[in-house]
């Protein structure tokens, strides 16, 4: 199967080539001068980077790269004990790109974010230079407490330098990180808040205003800062004011703006009434890269002229056309129909939303019923428990995130809703290991095994746009209970269809494709998909009939109905878009080993070990479940 994506830049795509770093740090011009140059070619590359990759975070590693610049050419060389790292994750592309120009990575690296063999959609411990794996928000100032700790123990003295989000300030955990800091006068910690003022949707100030922020980190004990971030010569400063205070842990909050330094990027008004911000993730549009890509290098050659310096080389490289893929099925936009449907005849039904408004479908729901959105920001846990709330008081609450992040933050608060057995539906988007770029923080591969065993809570995942709809209408109108929709974000090209008969039946599935001998029981549009391919093949190959089952229900399978359905099969298989452990597959195994007076083979075909970050086609390859890898491994199997 190749990558199921849709149109993306092509042409000709700009970046500076490493001897022009070396000339810029060369250059016999004042500190501020110099990082300034530098974070200007950075951002040429990190468009470049993002554009090649198709996607990424423009606006906030644009926000930050004055930051991160200045830290690292002069305050991160101080001392070969002091680190950085960003508990954000989203602006890696500005971080990579300073290691780049630095010459602490590889430079033909440049060319590979959220490739395979490359750089990682969100800093990890396997690339050079990384100190601890971020994505997941609000983990950062405890981990730097810990390192701390650490140090101290080992009678190291260092400065550790930690940048936030400022809609990640909407996380629990960055609030409870820090008291335990001053307690123990953590006077080694140093946090930057990069306020841009926008999280993943819109302003921060419409979802979870911060308020006085700075008289909130006060009211902690912390030394407070502020300073423009997006100017040297003040964060230098503010840098330096800082230096001398040696009792208490310190923050300065950075305002900067999102997407600086190109003018149709940046995001300049608090008071604006801005919706949704174009630039926080994603590749920029064709017509969008070129006007961006020429302002930026013109400005930096503007610069490069005040110095008497001569313009920047710029190498240029063709990126290739990809073929617009047609026909690929859209569960997301499907779900945004059957949930608008269902709303128009349950007025109980009220939606919730993690600061994904875009990424989870709520946009038409948004605009058809305003009154019945509650954006609750990046706070899962409480988002959550005010679901819980709402069941109790006779509404019908649906929760929305990312799978990865909604099967696990608020796992506890998820627990405690279905012992009250109360009705709420959760759905989590962005669920599997695809897409492969955003890495393992992003890819939702547990999230059976976490919800699984919770009582009263039915997990699924629909295959198709059709199958959306009707599991939905039987989260809301045939299941007494709670439910877990997992839903498959990225388009998929999907050859089969489901019955016109079909009927969601608790513990039983559908046959996608008739076979004899051998069965593959698998959900959801990827790995189904993959499954039929496999069948075709196989049929072509060596004349072998595979039986395709779509088993929708991720915890719950009828042991009757899959005798039944296997009564004249003695192999079958699993293949499922979830770690080895903890998903559908053990359920299987459960109903076969119920099987009176039968021995049917079993095996799992499943996730092994920390997802790969790749293209889709690259980490499918990686863990062994693309067509090929599965024909092969049948192949061994029926030998």
């Amino acid at each position: 199967m190749g990558d199921q994506i849709g149109n993306t830049v092509s042409g000709t795509l700009h970046f500076v080539p490493n001897h022009e770093f070396k000339r810029i740090l060369n250059l016999s011009v004042s500190k501020l001068d110099q990082c300034y140059l530098f974070a200007c070619l950075c951002r040429i590359n990190i468009l470049y980077m993002i554009a090649r990759s198709g996607s990424g975070h423009i606006g906030s590693s644009f926000s930050s790269v004055d930051i991160m610049s200045w830290l690292h050419l002069n305050e991160l060389n101080n001392s070969e004990d002091d680190i950085f790292f960003s508990s954000k994750g989203h602006d890696a592309p500005a971080l990579y790109n300073i290691w780049l120009g630095l010459g602490k990575l590889k430079f033909n690296l440049l060319h590979k974010l959220r490739r395979i063999d490359g750089l990682p959609g969100h800093p990890d411990l396997s690339t050079p230079n990384v100190v601890t794996n971020t994505g997941s928000l609000g983990m950062g100032v405890s981990k730097a407490k810990g390192m701390i700790f650490a140090n101290r123990l080992n009678g190291k003295s260092s400065n550790i330098y930690v940048l936030t989000g400022d809609g990640e300030l909407q996380e629990g955990q960055f609030w409870e990180s820090l008291i335990s800091a001053v307690n123990h006068k953590l006077h080694e910690l140093v946090v930057i808040v990069d306020h841009n003022k926008l999280q993943s949707d819109t302003l921060v100030s419409k979802v979870s205003d911060l308020g006085d922020l700075e008289a909130k980190l006060l009211g902690f004990g912390w030394h407070v800062s502020r300073c423009d971030g997006n100017n040297l010569e003040d964060f230098s400063k503010a840098l330096t004011s800082i230096k001398d205070i040696i009792h208490k842990p310190k923050v300065i909050i950075a305002d900067t703006i999102k997407g600086k330094g190109v003018s149709f990027m940046e995001h300049t008004s608090i008071d604006s009434d801005v919706e949704l911000y174009t630039f926080h993730s994603g590749a920029p549009k064709a017509d969008q890269y070129f006007k961006a890509s020429k302002e930026l290098i013109d400005h930096t050659n503007a610069k490069l002229a005040s110095f008497k310096e001569f313009e920047l080389e710029i190498s240029s490289v063709e990126k290739p056309i990809i073929e617009n893929i047609e026909n690929q099925q859209k569960l997301i936009t499907a779900y945004s129909n059957a949930l608008l449907n269902q709303a128009q005849i349950n007025h109980k039904l009220v939606a919730l939303d993690a600061d994904l408004i875009l990424d989870t479908g709520l946009i038409p729901f948004s605009d058809k019923f305003p009154d019945r959105l509650i954006e609750c920001g990046i706070a899962e846990q409480d988002m959550v428990s005010q679901a819980g709330g709402m069941a109790l008081n006779g509404l019908l609450p649906i929760v929305h995130s990312f799978a990865c992040f909604l099967s696990t933050r608020p796992n506890e608060q998820i627990y405690n809703n279905a012992t009250e057995g109360k009705k709420v539906i959760y759905v989590g988007s962005l669920a599997g290991m695809l897409p492969g770029g955003p890495g393992h923080s992003h890819q939702a591969i547990r999230d059976i095994s976490s919800l699984g065993g919770i009582p009263n809570l039915t997990l699924m995942e629909p295959s198709c746009e059709e199958e959306v709809m009707h599991l939905l209408d039987w989260a809301v109108n045939v299941n007494n209970a709670s439910s877990y929709i997992r839903l498959v974000s990225i388009p998929w090209v999907v050859p089969f269809e489901i019955p016109t008969s079909y009927k969601p039946d608790l513990g039983k599935g559908v046959v996608l494709r008739d076979g004899g001998d051998l069965s593959i029981i698998s959900y959801g549009p990827i790995m189904l998909s993959i499954a039929i391919d496999v069948a075709n093949k196989l049929f072509n190959q060596i004349g072998f009939n595979i039986k395709i089952i779509n088993l929708p229900w991720l915890n719950n399978v009828n042991a009757d109905w899959l005798n039944e359905e296997l009564q004249d099969i003695n192999t079958c298989i699993s293949i499922e878009n979830h770690f080895h452990i903890g998903g559908q597959g053990d359920r299987i195994a459960d109903a076969i080993s119920s099987f009176p007076e039968r021995k049917i083979q079993f095996h799992k075909l499943a996730i092994t070990g920390i997802p790969k970050c790749g293209t889709n086609s690259e980490v499918l390859e990686a863990h062994g479940l693309d067509s090929e890898s599965i024909i092969n491994y049948i192949k061994k199997l029926i030998k």
